[in-house]
């Protein structure tokens, strides 16, 4: 059974240098003509759930998620080539991918809290766009809700390629972890974010990395033969780089 490898973006992959929250807020003002006041935690949520959520923090009541969207993606396409100049590709993401691309045995896509423009151009930025079949990609148009963008992926996948997959999800977040244990997939954190280790692990994490430099590490985790239950067998010892959740 061939792995579809779904992997978050921010601070997974890259960090955007805050270009995307610079074009939200701009957008936001933009189409409600009010100043912005109110910064969520953007961290592992979808932007239907984020732009709810601001919406009601303004008490914005005539503005639709479309139109919305539509104008944060133009501000983002406006200022694209600065992913590249204020943000960075995090450290050993580059060779995993590679790596995972000359197998035969996965397939690589992205579950983003993003919307599907806006993850496009983060990725291209940084020249993955190659890496990935995004065709199949969970983002954060599908759902409020993370598990769904999973859940959706998934369909995705086996209508496109005809064939069941064992899933794998990266991510940074809690939210990552729990939208993986949601579908039994084998959920990797990578503390590349604002969540710890010991609090990726907590959340459930099946393997958590420090970071992705340790490309034997990180290309083991995510090839683990690893049941995603709660029933299944002790872990192996990890290495210091990597730490497993306990049964």
């Amino acid at each position: 059974m061939r792995r579809l490898v779904m992997w978050d973006i921010d601070y997974t992959l890259l960090r955007g240098g805050g270009v995307a929250a610079s074009a939200w807020k701009a957008a936001f003002t933009e189409v409600t003509g009010l100043a912005w006041r109110a910064t969520p935690s953007f961290g592992g949520r979808t932007d239907l759930d984020i732009c709810a959520e601001v919406f009601a923090a303004h008490g914005v009541t005539d503005c639709t998620p479309e139109r919305f969207f539509a104008r944060y993606v133009e501000q983002v396409h406006a200022s694209r080539h600065l992913f590249a100049e204020q943000g960075a590709l995090l450290p050993g993401v580059r060779a995993v991918l590679d790596q995972l691309g000359t197998r035969e045995d996965v397939v690589q896509t992205l579950v983003t809290g993003n919307v599907p423009q806006v993850a496009a151009a983060k990725i291209a930025a940084f020249g993955l766009a190659g890496a990935f079949d995004a065709e199949i990609g969970g983002y954060g148009t599908d759902d409020s809700v993370r598990a769904t963008l999973v859940r959706r992926c998934l369909q995705r996948a086996e209508a496109k390629y005809g064939e069941t997959f064992r899933p794998v999800v990266i991510g940074d977040t809690a939210h990552d972890v729990t939208a993986a244990l949601a579908n039994d997939a084998l959920a990797v954190g990578v503390a590349t974010g604002g969540t710890t280790m010991a609090e990726l692990a907590l959340a459930g994490a099946h393997v958590v990395l420090a970071d992705l430099s340790d490309e034997e590490a990180a290309l083991a985790a995510i090839m683990s033969d690893e049941v995603p239950s709660s029933h299944r067998s002790s872990a192996t010892q990890p290495s210091p780089r990597a730490r497993r959740r306990p049964t």
